[in-house]
Protein backbone atom coordinates (compact mmCIF):
# COMPACT_ATOMS: atom_id res chain seq x y z
CA UNK A 1 0.00 0.00 0.00
CA UNK A 2 3.13 2.09 0.59
CA UNK A 3 3.93 2.24 -2.73
CA UNK A 4 0.34 2.53 -4.17
CA UNK A 5 0.23 5.73 -2.16
CA UNK A 6 3.37 7.14 -3.17
CA UNK A 7 2.26 6.39 -7.11
CA UNK A 8 -1.01 8.68 -5.95
CA UNK A 9 0.85 11.26 -4.50
CA UNK A 10 3.48 11.54 -7.75
CA UNK A 11 0.31 11.73 -10.05
CA UNK A 12 -1.44 14.41 -7.36
CA UNK A 13 1.71 16.50 -8.16
CA UNK A 14 2.25 16.37 -11.78
CA UNK A 15 -1.74 17.34 -11.84
CA UNK A 16 -0.75 20.18 -9.51
CA UNK A 17 1.87 21.28 -11.86
CA UNK A 18 0.35 20.94 -15.16
CA UNK A 19 -2.42 23.11 -13.68
CA UNK A 20 -0.10 25.74 -12.60
CA UNK A 21 1.61 25.98 -15.83
CA UNK A 22 -1.53 26.85 -17.64
CA UNK A 23 -2.59 29.35 -14.88
CA UNK A 24 0.82 30.67 -14.89
CA UNK A 25 -0.39 34.03 -16.42
CA UNK A 26 -2.58 34.43 -13.50
CA UNK A 27 0.79 34.06 -10.78
CA UNK A 28 3.93 34.09 -12.54
CA UNK A 29 5.74 37.44 -12.68
CA UNK A 30 6.02 39.26 -16.04
CA UNK A 31 9.43 39.26 -16.25
CA UNK A 32 9.28 34.97 -15.51
CA UNK A 33 6.45 33.94 -18.44
CA UNK A 34 7.47 32.59 -22.11
CA UNK A 35 6.07 34.48 -24.55
CA UNK A 36 6.23 32.66 -28.10
CA UNK A 37 4.55 35.09 -30.17
CA UNK A 38 6.62 36.01 -33.04
CA UNK A 39 6.61 39.92 -34.43
CA UNK A 40 8.93 39.07 -37.23
CA UNK A 41 7.28 40.15 -40.71
CA UNK A 42 8.00 38.50 -44.04
CA UNK A 43 8.29 40.10 -47.27
CA UNK A 44 5.03 42.47 -48.55
CA UNK A 45 4.38 44.60 -51.17
CA UNK A 46 5.29 48.23 -51.49
CA UNK A 47 4.19 50.80 -53.80
CA UNK A 48 6.97 52.45 -55.93
CA UNK A 49 7.52 56.46 -54.41
CA UNK A 50 9.70 58.92 -55.14
CA UNK A 51 10.80 59.21 -52.39
CA UNK A 52 12.61 55.53 -52.66
CA UNK A 53 14.00 56.45 -56.31
CA UNK A 54 15.85 59.56 -54.73
CA UNK A 55 17.59 57.90 -52.38
CA UNK A 56 18.30 55.23 -54.91
CA UNK A 57 19.50 58.28 -56.63
CA UNK A 58 21.51 59.66 -54.08
CA UNK A 59 23.39 56.11 -53.28
CA UNK A 60 24.70 55.93 -57.02
CA UNK A 61 25.95 59.43 -56.58
CA UNK A 62 27.68 58.10 -54.17
CA UNK A 63 28.87 55.60 -55.64
CA UNK A 64 29.80 57.50 -58.99
CA UNK A 65 32.33 59.22 -57.00
CA UNK A 66 35.96 58.18 -57.66
CA UNK A 67 37.14 57.90 -54.31
CA UNK A 68 33.33 56.57 -52.72
CA UNK A 69 32.35 53.46 -51.99
CA UNK A 70 32.55 50.31 -53.99
CA UNK A 71 29.11 49.33 -53.28
CA UNK A 72 25.62 50.34 -51.98
CA UNK A 73 23.45 48.26 -50.54
CA UNK A 74 19.82 49.28 -50.50
CA UNK A 75 16.28 48.22 -48.77
CA UNK A 76 14.13 46.46 -51.48
CA UNK A 77 11.60 49.11 -51.43
CA UNK A 78 14.14 51.97 -52.71
CA UNK A 79 15.81 50.07 -55.30
CA UNK A 80 12.52 48.55 -56.61
CA UNK A 81 11.03 51.77 -56.61
CA UNK A 82 14.00 53.27 -59.19
CA UNK A 83 14.43 50.03 -61.16
CA UNK A 84 11.18 49.64 -62.08
CA UNK A 85 10.44 53.45 -62.61
CA UNK A 86 13.06 52.51 -65.47
CA UNK A 87 11.42 49.25 -66.28
CA UNK A 88 7.49 51.15 -66.71
CA UNK A 89 7.86 53.07 -70.18
CA UNK A 90 7.88 48.88 -71.73
CA UNK A 91 4.81 47.57 -69.80
CA UNK A 92 1.23 47.97 -71.27
CA UNK A 93 -0.43 50.95 -71.39
CA UNK A 94 -3.11 49.95 -69.17
CA UNK A 95 -1.13 49.61 -66.32
CA UNK A 96 -2.03 51.17 -63.02
CA UNK A 97 -1.03 50.02 -59.23
CA UNK A 98 2.56 49.00 -59.41
CA UNK A 99 3.93 47.32 -56.61
CA UNK A 100 7.12 45.42 -55.96
CA UNK A 101 8.73 43.09 -53.24
CA UNK A 102 11.81 41.52 -52.80
CA UNK A 103 11.92 38.55 -51.31
CA UNK A 104 15.16 36.53 -50.72
CA UNK A 105 17.27 36.62 -53.76
CA UNK A 106 14.46 37.61 -56.60
CA UNK A 107 12.63 40.29 -57.08
CA UNK A 108 8.83 40.72 -57.60
CA UNK A 109 6.45 43.42 -59.69
CA UNK A 110 3.09 43.38 -60.36
CA UNK A 111 0.20 45.45 -61.84
CA UNK A 112 -3.47 45.91 -62.66
CA UNK A 113 -3.11 45.06 -66.98
CA UNK A 114 -5.94 44.72 -69.60
CA UNK A 115 -5.47 41.49 -70.98
CA UNK A 116 -6.53 42.91 -74.39
CA UNK A 117 -2.61 44.62 -74.40
CA UNK A 118 -0.86 41.06 -73.96
CA UNK A 119 -3.30 39.49 -77.12
CA UNK A 120 -6.51 39.41 -75.31
CA UNK A 121 -7.48 35.84 -72.98
CA UNK A 122 -7.64 33.84 -76.39
CA UNK A 123 -3.79 34.20 -76.60
CA UNK A 124 -3.39 32.57 -73.43
CA UNK A 125 -4.79 29.18 -74.58
CA UNK A 126 -6.76 27.29 -72.35
CA UNK A 127 -5.76 29.07 -69.49
CA UNK A 128 -7.49 32.60 -70.80
CA UNK A 129 -10.68 31.02 -69.59
CA UNK A 130 -10.05 31.28 -66.22
CA UNK A 131 -9.40 34.84 -66.29
CA UNK A 132 -11.05 38.61 -66.28
CA UNK A 133 -10.53 41.58 -69.00
CA UNK A 134 -8.09 43.15 -65.94
CA UNK A 135 -6.02 41.12 -64.24
CA UNK A 136 -2.93 41.51 -61.88
CA UNK A 137 0.19 40.67 -63.57
CA UNK A 138 3.23 39.35 -61.12
CA UNK A 139 6.51 39.24 -62.87
CA UNK A 140 9.12 37.25 -60.61
CA UNK A 141 13.09 37.43 -61.63
CA UNK A 142 16.71 38.89 -60.76
CA UNK A 143 18.99 41.00 -62.66
CA UNK A 144 21.71 40.78 -64.72
CA UNK A 145 24.31 43.34 -65.89
CA UNK A 146 24.84 42.90 -69.78
CA UNK A 147 27.24 45.26 -70.45
CA UNK A 148 28.36 49.31 -69.47
CA UNK A 149 25.24 51.07 -69.54
CA UNK A 150 22.44 47.54 -69.83
CA UNK A 151 21.24 45.47 -67.28
CA UNK A 152 18.23 43.31 -67.86
CA UNK A 153 15.31 41.84 -65.50
CA UNK A 154 15.60 38.24 -66.42
CA UNK A 155 12.20 37.43 -65.74
CA UNK A 156 11.82 33.45 -64.27
CA UNK A 157 7.94 33.25 -63.58
CA UNK A 158 5.06 35.15 -64.78
CA UNK A 159 1.34 35.31 -63.07
CA UNK A 160 -1.80 36.43 -63.95
CA UNK A 161 -4.59 36.37 -61.78
CA UNK A 162 -4.43 33.41 -59.71
CA UNK A 163 -2.74 31.52 -63.07
CA UNK A 164 1.01 31.00 -63.19
CA UNK A 165 1.70 30.11 -66.96
CA UNK A 166 4.06 27.77 -68.04
CA UNK A 167 7.83 29.33 -68.24
CA UNK A 168 8.15 28.38 -71.45
CA UNK A 169 5.23 30.60 -72.68
CA UNK A 170 7.22 34.08 -70.66
CA UNK A 171 9.14 35.39 -74.18
CA UNK A 172 6.17 34.75 -76.38
CA UNK A 173 4.28 36.90 -73.89
CA UNK A 174 6.90 39.62 -72.96
CA UNK A 175 6.92 40.01 -76.95
CA UNK A 176 3.47 40.87 -77.35
CA UNK A 177 3.75 43.58 -74.76
CA UNK A 178 7.07 44.90 -74.48
CA UNK A 179 7.10 48.68 -76.21
CA UNK A 180 10.21 49.18 -76.36
CA UNK A 181 12.99 48.64 -78.75
CA UNK A 182 14.72 45.19 -77.80
CA UNK A 183 18.72 45.97 -77.51
CA UNK A 184 21.13 43.08 -78.78
CA UNK A 185 22.11 40.17 -76.72
CA UNK A 186 18.78 40.62 -74.37
CA UNK A 187 17.27 37.51 -73.24
CA UNK A 188 13.79 36.57 -74.41
CA UNK A 189 12.46 35.85 -71.35
CA UNK A 190 13.77 39.41 -70.30
CA UNK A 191 13.08 42.77 -70.04
CA UNK A 192 15.92 45.28 -70.74
CA UNK A 193 16.82 48.06 -67.54
CA UNK A 194 19.45 50.90 -68.71
CA UNK A 195 21.52 51.66 -65.96
CA UNK A 196 24.77 54.41 -65.25
CA UNK A 197 27.83 52.96 -66.45
CA UNK A 198 29.61 52.98 -63.70
CA UNK A 199 27.52 49.99 -62.38
CA UNK A 200 28.94 46.69 -62.87
CA UNK A 201 26.87 44.35 -61.29
CA UNK A 202 23.38 43.76 -59.25
CA UNK A 203 23.09 41.03 -56.73
CA UNK A 204 19.96 40.53 -54.58
CA UNK A 205 20.23 38.57 -51.07
CA UNK A 206 17.98 38.62 -47.99
CA UNK A 207 15.75 40.69 -49.43
CA UNK A 208 17.84 43.34 -50.09
CA UNK A 209 19.67 44.87 -53.47
CA UNK A 210 23.42 45.54 -53.64
CA UNK A 211 25.19 47.78 -56.37
CA UNK A 212 28.63 47.41 -57.40
CA UNK A 213 31.02 49.52 -59.08
CA UNK A 214 33.12 48.55 -61.93
CA UNK A 215 36.37 47.44 -61.04
CA UNK A 216 38.24 49.33 -63.88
Amino acid sequence: MGCIARLGCLVLLAILAVGAWFTRDRWMPESMRSHTVSTTKGPTWEPLSDAGARRTETALSKLSQQRGPVFQTLSGADAASYIFRELASRLPQSSDSVQAMVSGDRVAMRANVKLSELGGAGALGPLGSMLADREPVQFTGTFRVLKPGLAEFQIQEIKIGAVNLPRAMIPSLIGRFDRGQRPAGLDRDALPLPIPRYVGDIRVANGKITLYKTVE
